[in-house]
């Protein structure tokens, strides 16, 4: 009998999302799109900046997170470090 492996398995897509961003994601009730700003990689409303139909999708619970072709490239993982903190205070 096969036992079933300790580890999840990878997103189909292969782009993995941290728990910080999930609760963020959760939290705002919004989708959210990974674009490029001068200062790197940003993870903004989709009101913000809207998808484009190249982007990758990937599912965060109720929503969708989609990441730029040019971003989807460079990274394996959406983290908190993509999380802009100016909109905390909105």
């Amino acid at each position: 009998m096969e036992r079933p492996s300790p580890h999840p398995p990878p997103p189909t897509d292969g782009i993995r999302v941290t728990d910080e961003v999930r609760t963020y994601v959760a939290m705002r009730k919004y989708d959210m799109r990974v674009c490029t700003s001068c200062g790197g990689p940003i993870l903004l409303p989709t009101s913000i900046h809207p998808p484009k139909p190249t982007d990758l999708r990937v599912r965060v619970g109720d929503f969708t997170v989609y990441i730029s072709k040019y971003q989807a490239r460079y990274h394996d993982t959406i983290h908190a470090g993509m999380i802009p903190r100016f909109l905390d205070r909105f």
